[in-house]
Parts: C-alpha cells; sequence; structure tokens
C-alpha cells in the first residue's frame, strides 16, 4: 500500500517563521538585540526543519563563560537553600502563571525550531504548566520520616536539605518540558539550575529562561538561580566534571550517557539519565483492534517518530496479525503530512537530512534482514532542505537484528508471537527499557505484563500507548535508558540529600546494639 503523493508540500516561507519568533521572543522578555551578533565571534546558527533554513545566529558561550555560570549558580544556591519551602514554591508557582500568559509565543518556538504539530506544541507548554503545579505543592510537603529509636529517650528521623547546582542538558525533541521537569523540582527543593540545551532549540531555551527571570525578579529571588549556556558539547565539559555540580540530569543518546556517565561516577556525582526508548506494545488476541489502533498510531507517528517514548515495535498475536496491519495502514494512509503550523497536519517534519538518511539506511538494513516494508518510508516533496517523511510499518522476522535498534525516526516494526511468554521475551529483548504497553481484556494477561516477571521498563502501561506520560508519576527507564526518574511522584528526592538524625532528649548517653564503652 504506497500513501505517496504527487504535489508538493505548502509550506509558510522562512522570512514569516523568522517574524513570528522575532515575535514570539519578545514577548516572552527575551532582548530583539541578542539576534543581532554583528561582531560575535561565538555564534550558534538557528535553523527551522519546517522550511530547513537558518533563522538566525545566536551568542553562544564558551568554556569560560560556563565556568562563570557555574560559580554564579552556586553562589545562588547558597542564598537560595535557607529560603522556605513554600516560598521557594511562590517563584514557581509565579513561573506557572507566565507560561500559562505566553503559552502561545513558546508553543510557536517549539513549532519552529522542532517541527511539532500546534497541538502537541501546545501540550509539551501544558506539561511545563502541570509540573509547576505540581511543584509547589510539592514546596509544602519535602517530609522525612520519623522512626522508634531502640535507645529509650532518643528519637531517629530523617531530614532532606537543598543539594546544590543541578546541570540540566536537553534534547531537541522536548526543548522545554525537560527542563521544566528538572528546574521546577530543583528550585522548590533549594538549589539552582544550569541549563545547556541542544543547539537545534536555543530560541526555546532563551524564551524560557527570560520567562524564569521575570519570574524571579517579580518574586525577589536571588539572580542565576537558572543559568543558560547556549554552547557546544566541548564548551560544556565543565558543567559534566564540576564538583559543584552534584547533578547531572542528561536527556540524549544512550552514546551520550556513556559519555557522561562514568566522567559524573568518577566525581561520585549523581546522574539522571534519560537515554534510549525501543518502546513496544504487545497486541493479544483478546485487544480491542478500536483502541489499540488509536493508540499505536498516535505512539508511532506523532512527533514523526520522534520522541523518546515514541512507540518502535508492536508484537502482535498471529492470529489477528493480518487484520492490524490493515487497520494501522489504513490510518497511516490517511495521515496529513506537512506544515506543522496548519490545523490539519498531524506528522510534521523530521529534524534534519541527519535524521532521514538514519531512517533511509534503517528501512535498508530491515530488508536487508528479511523484512518488508508494508506502507511509508518514503520522502514528500516539500523544499529543498527539510525532510517530510510518510510512516512506515515493516513487518519483520522474528529473529532479527534492526528491532533491538532505536531510530529517531516514525519506523514501526512488526512481529508475532504465538504465546504470550514468547511475547514477553520478545518485548524485553533488547538493550533499552523505557516505556511499554499492552492491549489486552483479558486481566491475567494485564497483570502478568505489570508484574516482576513482565515488562522490564520503567513505564509500563495497558489499553494505551507508550507516549503520553502524565507528569504526577515518576518518569524514566532502566537498562540502557539510564535508571534516572524526573517529574512526579518521589523523584523529588534525586534533588535533594538526605541526613539521619538522632535526637536525645534523655538525660543518659547508651549507646545502639547494647555496646558498653565504660
Amino acid at each position: 500500500m504506497s500513501t505517496a503523493v504527487a504535489e508538493t508540500i505548502a509550506l509558510p516561507t522562512t522570512d514569516e517563521l523568522r517574524t513570528l519568533a522575532r515575535t514570539s521572543l519578545q514577548r516572552c522578555g527575551v532582548d530583539p538585540a541578542v539576534l543581532d551578533t554583528a561582531g560575535v565571534d561565538n555564534t550558534i546558527t538557528t535553523r527551522s526543519p519546517v522550511t530547513g533554513e537558518s533563522l538566525f545566529d545566536y551568542p553562544a558561550a564558551d568554556a569560560a563563560d560556563v565556568e562563570a555560570a557555574i560559580a554564579a549558580a552556586h553562589e545562588a544556591f547558597l542564598q537560595w537553600r535557607t529560603v522556605p519551602g513554600p516560598v521557594r514554591g511562590f517563584l514557581i508557582k509565579r513561573l506557572g502563571e507566565l507560561l500559562t500568559e505566553h503559552k502561545e509565543d513558546v508553543a510557536n518556538l517549539i513549532s519552529i525550531e522542532v517541527g511539532k504539530i500546534r497541538s502537541e506544541a501546545l501540550g509539551e507548554v501544558q506539561e511545563m504548566i502541570d509540573i509547576c503545579d505540581f511543584a509547589v505543592g510539592l514546596s509544602r510537603q519535602l517530609d522525612g520520616r520519623t522512626m522508634p529509636s531502640e535507645r529509650p529517650g532518643h528519637r531517629l528521623m530523617e531530614t532532606w536539605h537543598p543539594l546544590g547546582v543541578v546541570g540540566v542538558v536537553s534534547a531537541f525533541n522536548f526543548p522545554a518540558a525537560v527542563w521544566s521537569w528538572n528546574l521546577a523540582l530543583a528550585i522548590v527543593c533549594g538549589d539552582s539550575v544550569i541549563w545547556k540545551p541542544a543547539q537545534l532549540t536555543t530560541l526555546t531555551a532563551a524564551a524560557c529562561s527570560a520567562l524564569f527571570d521575570r519570574a524571579a525578579r517579580e518574586s525577589g529571588a536571588p539572580a542565576n538561580l537558572n543559568v543558560l549556556v547556549s554552547a557546544s558539547a566541548a564548551d560544556t565539559q565543565a558543567l559534566i566534571d564540576s564538583p559543584k555540580v552534584p547533578l547531572i540530569s542528561a536527556t540524549g543518546s544512550e552514546r551520550m550517557g556513556e559519555q557522561i556517565a562514568p566522567r559524573v561516577a568518577a566525581r561520585f556525582g549523581r546522574a539522571i539519565l534519560e537515554l534510549g526508548g525501543n518502546n513496544a506494545a504487545i497486541v493479544t488476541p483478546s485487544a480491542d483492534l478500536d483502541i489499540a489502533t488509536r493508540g499505536i498510531v498516535f505512539a508511532a507517528a506523532g512527533t514523526a517518530g520522534q520522541r523518546c517514548t515514541s512507540m518502535r515495535r508492536i508484537i502482535v498475536h498471529q492470529d489477528i496479525a493480518d487484520e492490524l496491519i490493515d487497520r494501522i495502514s489504513q490510518v497511516y494512509g490517511r495521515l496529513p503530512i506537512g506544515d506543522p503550523f496548519a490545523d490539519s497536519t498531524l506528522v510534521g517534519p523530521l529534524i534534519d537530512g541527519k535524521s532521514h538518511a538514519n531512517m533511509t539506511a534503517a528501512l535498508d538494513k530491515a530488508v536487508a534482514q528479511g523484512g518488508e516494508i508494508l506502507v511509508g518510508g518514503k520522502r514528500r516533496p516539500s523544499s529543498e532542505n527539510s525532510y517530510y517523511v510518510e510512516p512506515a510499518i515493516v513487518r519483520m522476522p522474528t529473529q532479527s537484528e534492526i528491532v533491538k535498534d532505536e531510530t529517531f525516526a516514525p519506523i514501526l516494526y512488526v512481529l508475532t508471537y504465538d504465546t504470550f511468554e514468547e511475547a514477553i521475551a520478545l518485548h524485553n529483548d533488547v538493550p533499552q527499557g523505557l516505556s511499554s504497553s499492552i492491549f489486552t481484556t483479558d486481566q491475567r494477561e494485564a497483570e502478568r505484563f505489570i508484574a516482576a516477571d513482565g515488562s522490564d521498563c520503567g513505564i509500563v502501561n495497558v489499553n494505551i500507548g507508550t507516549s503520553g506520560a502524565e507528569i504526577g508519576g515518576a518518569f524514566g527507564g532502566e537498562k540502557t535508558t539510564g535508571g534516572g526518574r524526573e517529574s512526579g511522584s518521589d523523584a523529588w528526592r534525586a534533588y535533594m540529600r538526605r541526613a539521619t538524625n538522632t535526637i536525645n532528649y534523655s538525660r543518659e548517653v547508651p549507646l545502639a546494639q547494647g555496646v558498653n564503652f565504660g
């Protein structure tokens, strides 16, 4: 089945995108003069995947700027750590209000720099607002336990204290939300933040940082609680290695994590790593195929397959495989692909030509390993430097290596199974362990999937797709995904240090375990 369309995709002009970006930046509080980089030696060229053309040059930080940022953020932390939690929460409350006021502006920049369709860009900003709401409540609940002591006249308790400077390294695909997940928790926990955004999303980072700076000023908070360092990876090495940055939260590729984790561990720092995701859904014979189809299509084709939680594999029982594939293929054939600012569009562009080359190479490998491309995979006619592709469905043999690799593009591999145990084994037989789902109406299958011997992922869903996590739950995965957790639940504990306290209110000094020291 082919979804090819002959006509060229209609796109906004690069000048229109520049005008919209300037307006949105200015409304968020970014001085337009920052885009006048004449005479500036070190710059980052911003571009838009919508047209594939360059937008602006933006001043870049160098290694000395990063060192200065660490010093400034550390000084801010020393002031902020003694501010009561509920007072710190007021700053995040104000940030949430400003994000609500400027939701359209930030979403504009996300669509311009990432190519997200309008609803997904707005949804990302809503995630930021939601985590602010969560963190405001959390600011009054940073509680520890009280435990019984074995010694009379003694009390055991634990207290949680601010940790220090938190380094946040974010990826292009969620250029604002991932920063906010970390920032909102870090700030109410009494920390400061240094943000190293992806170079592909410099403008979005500038707008978000400007809104935070305004919230800080209006809240009477110290300067430099969030310091933006738009710089290359080479110029931000000090952020990874500095003992003044006790926590690094990094989102990106598995290769990036392999480089960062040993260096942070070598200085006894902490790391929250959200790396690769090779997410799958098991579809059982009892599944409601209407629900399964909707959940699979959104998870696999949404954001042009460029979410860390995008669905890469479906493992479907052989008795229903043909029917499910037919249903998904029909929907794929109707997916509107094109300008992310158009209300009707559901699939925007890939981020760049490298992503398109990776997608093409993966499809070639899949075919070489016995796969059959059932739908999609072709590039749609657009501007020369933009890459709009048809989401692909590829039926694969059970034993194939390509399905173990994550390709950041809309490729959905289809595998079939006979027994439920085989399905779970296929599901877990990949290095990554971020998100997973099962479509079933059999309670035993559902419970088995979320049990200890079921999915080995950090996110395990029943009758929904692999993407679309809510901020109330901790976000992250296992295996080469990294093992860290961000956002909700008790993820806040990673941003604080724990102290166990023993309080003697008696007139004696008894020792624990009955030790007698004379």
